[in-house]
């Protein structure tokens, strides 16, 4: 899961991506409007942490440009305490959710959590299935019958991608962008890479799940006998 932050508190801002990233999200911050939906529109983003004080262009115009948009990804605003004009502004214009600084850690969690279950997301503290082996993304576990092993955080956000696109081909683009950003300098050879890792440990463990190559487009999964 991949997060945007967009916050002009820069101390907020590092603070809030440092306790999503220990929560094994995957986390982007900027700071100001204009830079936040140039971000928010590369369709990277499983979820949008939006302030509503913003230089360029503030919260709530970003947003409607959004929505304009067809931009269906779930945004939460973060608010000042006691704005209930900007609170309901946001809720008209399509924001999911709101939190009021100053907020509880517990309880942005919690939201971004049932945010994304209303999306229809597989969040971090589910477990992903597919044949014989189950994924644990919170705790980076992967197990398979009575074996179970720990994978790096990179492993595990790349598994989770295939497996919650398991009935589709998943680009190298695609993993890139998920895993590193988009504008991040990582090449395809780092998605060989870990894919080579995955299907190491995926054998070591006698999973019914291959990865498979589609040459020029991607990688896609199967569940064999």
């Amino acid at each position: 899961m991949r997060i945007l932050i967009v916050e002009d508190e820069v101390h907020l801002a590092e603070a809030l991506t440092q306790i999503l990233r220990k929560q094994h999200y995957s986390v982007d911050a900027v700071h100001d409007g204009q830079e936040g939906l140039d971000h928010a529109l590369s369709g990277i983003y499983d979820l949008l942490l939006l302030d509503i004080m913003l230089p360029k262009l503030d919260g709530i115009r970003l947003l409607q440009k959004l929505r304009a948009q067809g931009y269906a990804t779930p945004v939460i605003l973060l608010t000042a305490k006691g704005e209930t004009e900007d609170k309901i502004a946001g809720l008209d214009y399509g924001a999911d959710d709101y939190v009021a600084k100053p907020f509880s850690t517990d309880e942005l969690l919690a939201r971004i959590r049932a945010a994304l279950r209303r999306r229809g997301e597989v969040v971090p503290e589910d477990t992903l299935k597919l044949g014989n082996i189950e994924l644990n993304p919170a705790t980076l576990k992967l197990s398979c019958g009575g074996k179970e092993i720990k994978l790096i955080l990179k492993e595990s956000e790349l598994l989770e991608l295939l497996l919650t696109r398991k009935n589709a081909v998943t680009s190298k683009e695609q993993i890139i962008e998920k895993l590193w950003g988009y504008d991040s300098e990582a090449e395809h050879n780092n998605v060989e890479v870990y894919i080579s890792f995955l299907r190491k440990k995926l054998l070591f463990l006698h999973a019914t799940v291959r990865i498979n190559t589609i040459r020029g487009v991607g990688y896609s999964l199967e569940v064999v006998s």
